[in-house]
């Protein structure tokens, strides 16, 4: 049971990265090429250290592109196994039906790996300038994840626990630590990354994606999931029925 949970993580995973790469090769990676000309532009001023040779541009792009796919296939695959091993160790304490449970995995994934880490270490476009440095924040980092998958489990059982009194006061209970870390975060969480050569609408907007590719990531995730499962049971009810008409045969 575990190995095929495993099976279908990974394989999700790989689906997921592919729609993943996709994003990063047309759109992710211009974004980036973008915001880092936009802030050299920044500090050098039109006309000084662009041109570096059309040739040499033009192989450096391919091997950014070939580098940025293979690593958003990567990641996708092992968030893939991530999501199938949380599901089967977690899955009977997950609210909802059978279906719906993958998604509800799925946003607590996001939360736990992303949303939560990111109210204090946002994603960094080319140029950011760092509070504090690559071990400081890694840390951080860690002890966000895990406070995130702390928020997680709290909206997880307030939820179990609320879930006979009423869909308005389970969705209340649900969601009201999710907003509570949120708001606290958002609030106290000191700047700890800064970029001081680009717009405020830009760094928005590279933000905005990043996180948005996320969330995407993980739904496509879960929705690869249940798409193998349903496959997956689909073909074994058609075997038992061709074995049970052989056998009577």
């Amino acid at each position: 049971m575990f190995a095929t949970y495993l099976q279908r993580g990974v394989a999700a995973g790989l689906v997921a990265g592919l729609g993943y790469a996709v994003y990063m090769i047309f759109v992710g990676n211009p974004l980036t090429e973008y915001v880092h000309d936009a802030g050299h532009a920044h500090d050098h001023g039109h006309g000084h250290g662009h041109d570096h040779g059309g040739h040499a541009h033009a192989v450096s792009e391919t091997t950014m592109a070939i580098v940025s796919a293979g690593s958003a296939v990567l990641w996708a695959i092992f968030l893939g196994g991530l999501f199938a091993v949380a599901l089967y160790l977690f899955e009977p304490a997950l609210p909802g039906p059978e279906a719906i449970k993958p998604y509800v995995l799925a946003a607590a994934g996001f939360l736990t790996v992303s949303a939560v880490p990111w109210l204090v270490l946002p994603p960094a476009a080319p140029g950011a300038e760092h509070a504090y440095g690559i071990d400081v924040r890694l840390g951080l980092y860690v002890g966000l994840v895990a406070f995130g998958a702390i928020t997680a489990i709290t909206a997880v059982f307030a939820y179990n626990r609320s879930r006979q009194r009423g869909l308005g006061f389970v969705l209340s209970a649900s969601v009201v630590p999710i907003l509570a870390v949120v708001g606290l975060l958002a609030l106290a969480a000191p700047t700890v990354t800064t970029h001081p050569d680009l717009s405020t609408d830009l760094v928005t907007a590279y933000q905005g994606l990043a996180v948005l590719s996320q969330a995407a990531l993980w739904l496509l995730i879960a929705a690869a999931f249940v798409g193998l499962r349903r496959r997956g049971r689909n073909h074994s009810e058609s075997v038992s029925q061709q074995s049970v008409g052989a056998l009577s045969d």
